[in-house]
């Protein structure tokens, strides 16, 4: 993952094997300040874009009218989804989360 610059937007560049998502680089900062807001631990709940995301989790927020930018943070079309995968792990190696590493069902919370 970095960041990088298009059409005047900082993005966050997540590529996975040959495929590369993008998102809407504020989403670290919205989703730590959701995070601390919540003040416990959030479901992460990550789903393909064409799939519905479970209600009250991380990937729900990501694409939700009433987060900061009002819709997804995922920039191109059919590939939006599985905010709730990718980008906890980094919210977890810059410091600003505590994330489980369980099997399945994996939660976050602010630090």
């Amino acid at each position: 993952m970095h960041i990088d610059e298009k059409d005047g937007k900082k993005i966050l560049v997540c590529t996975v094997g040959s495929t590369v998502l993008n998102y809407d680089a504020r989403c670290i900062e919205d989703l730590h300040a959701m995070l601390k807001k919540a003040g416990d631990w959030v479901e992460l709940g990550g789903a393909d874009e064409q799939k519905p995301a479970n209600e009250g989790t991380v990937e729900a927020w990501g694409r939700s009218e009433a987060n900061p930018v009002g819709g997804w943070y995922g920039l191109k079309k059919g590939l939006r989804g599985r905010f709730g995968v990718y980008v906890p792990p980094l919210m977890e190696e810059l410091g600003l989360c505590e994330l489980e590493h369980n099997a399945k069902n994996n939660r976050m919370r602010a630090k």
